[in-house]
């Protein structure tokens, strides 16, 4: 089921809700959880957002509609489009450019043309036995063999372009993992999940991985430059304050 509420998109099958929704200029935050309700937490994304104004559109099939039409959402740069059965696509909304696909390979979508019996979600929550949460895992396309992948916090590698690289997510003495990546394809990625897992920013698939968490949560913004990028990523998740001049010592 695929309809517009309080300006997200939202699609459902059985027990699995897919938001798509705003937030702030060219870009959306997407959420997808197997749970009653979706959890409430912003997390990272803790700064108060602009107003939008008639930047955002959405189109959700009608009643009598082909089985297989598809919904899309629109804010500024940045368009989405979620097929019946749940599939995720994202789009430079001025060029028409694909920036993002889901990888699915399964039966579940006869009007994919990816369709196959490997039975692989795009969105995977598995259930934790004993617990509320799940062991989520976010799987994408890999759109162009020569896509450089920047940022992800600060590892003891000799890589700057991070495509091919496997990355635990988590903090130790000498690794800071901050799960924001910068791609050459015109798109930052946020995963919103503060929980120990893993990124493979892989040649033929990427994933993100988080062992224990209520939700799948990212942030995804379209820009042309990288700076753009970063000052959008900025403007969600917070500023650094200036250093108090007490403690700047010699510089």
């Amino acid at each position: 089921m695929l309809f517009a509420e309080d300006n997200k998109l939202v699609f459902r099958y059985d027990d699995h809700t897919l938001w798509i929704e705003p937030w702030s200029h060219n870009a959306f935050r997407v959420r997808a959880s197997k749970l009653a309700s979706m959890p409430a937490e912003d997390w990272a994304l803790s700064e108060a957002l602009p107003e939008l104004g008639d930047r955002v559109s959405i189109s959700t099939p009608s009643p009598k509609s082909e089985p297989h039409a598809e919904a899309t959402i629109t804010n500024g740069h940045i368009k989405a489009t979620v097929s019946a059965r749940g599939k995720i696509i994202m789009y430079d909304a001025k060029s028409g450019r694909k920036l993002l696909e889901e990888y699915a390979r399964n039966r579940m979508d006869v009007a994919d043309p990816k369709t196959s019996a490997l039975t692989i979600e795009a969105r995977e929550l598995r259930g934790i036995p004993g617990s509320t949460d799940f062991h989520t895992t976010l799987r994408l396309e890999s759109l162009d063999r020569d896509e450089k992948i920047y940022g992800m916090g600060q590892y003891q590698q000799p890589y700057l372009n991070l495509k091919g690289t496997d990355l635990e997510l988590a903090h130790r003495n000498s690794q800071a993992s901050v799960p924001f990546a910068v791609s050459s394809l015109g798109y930052g990625l946020l995963w919103n999940n503060p929980g120990v897992g893993r990124a493979v920013l892989g040649r033929n698939v990427m994933s993100f991985e988080n062992y224990s968490s209520k939700s799948i949560d990212y942030w995804i913004v379209a820009s042309d430059s990288p700076a753009e990028i970063v000052e959008a990523y900025a403007g969600v998740t917070g500023h650094v304050p200036m250093m108090p001049e007490y403690g700047l010592g010699f510089w």
